[in-house]
């Protein structure tokens, strides 16, 4: 398939267009941007849009925001342009974000395999690595059909070859490390909130 991507300015993705009957929320001492990182099935989208209607910021998924800047989904901007192409992309939409004060930023599983994206993660904000095991990983993305990267004819094997390759990187990005678990997600953010309350910016 050939062809080309536009690369629009759009709006960034809101933590929840409703937030009606959204408690109110519990402001950390630091407006620095929190950034979720870790493989495909963590939880950052989902823990990330809680996560920032409970601290009262804006959340922005890069995939998404990603895809809205395209005008196409994340599979066929890969189809298009290869990883390669993706990568590049990502990294120029990481680098606007990551400037931004007092958001939740739910980056891609393969964001940090660029040099340059974790120092934009490690030196301008809080870095949360949702961690999981490889079987509750791939418990949770098995039906997921919007995944180019587990598009194998063994998805599962091809996963735990990711997390091996990615958790050195996700752990020398971290401030924080989050066993995600199989706990419920309001417990999850409640847990993730306290750490965060206590984290220390370096000066």
């Amino acid at each position: 398939m050939n062809g080309s991507l536009r690369f629009d300015a759009v709006p960034a993705q809101s933590s929840d267009p409703s937030g009606a009957d959204a408690p109110a929320a519990t402001p950390l001492p630091y407006d620095n941007p929190i950034f979720l990182v870790g493989m495909m099935g963590a939880g950052k989208t989902t823990i990330g849009r809680h996560l920032a209607r409970s601290l009262g910021r804006e959340f922005v998924d890069l995939d998404l925001a990603l895809q809205d800047r395209c005008g196409v989904r994340v599979a066929t901007i890969f189809e298009i342009e290869g990883e390669a192409g993706f990568r590049r992309r990502e990294t120029s939409l990481l680098d606007e974000y990551s400037r931004c004060p007092g958001i939740v930023l739910a980056t891609g599983g393969g964001a940090v395999l660029a040099p340059e994206n974790r120092r934009y993660l490690k030196e301008r904000g809080v870095v949360v690595y949702l961690r999981a095991s490889g079987d509750e990983l791939y418990k949770r993305v098995a039906r997921d059909r919007n995944r180019p990267l587990l598009q194998t004819e063994d998805p599962r094997g091809r996963l735990l070859d990711l997390l091996r390759q990615r958790e050195p990187l996700y752990d020398e990005v971290a401030g924080l490390v989050f066993d995600t678990g199989s706990m419920p997600v309001s417990q999850a953010v409640r847990a993730l909130i306290s750490l965060l309350q206590n984290y220390e910016i370096s000066s």
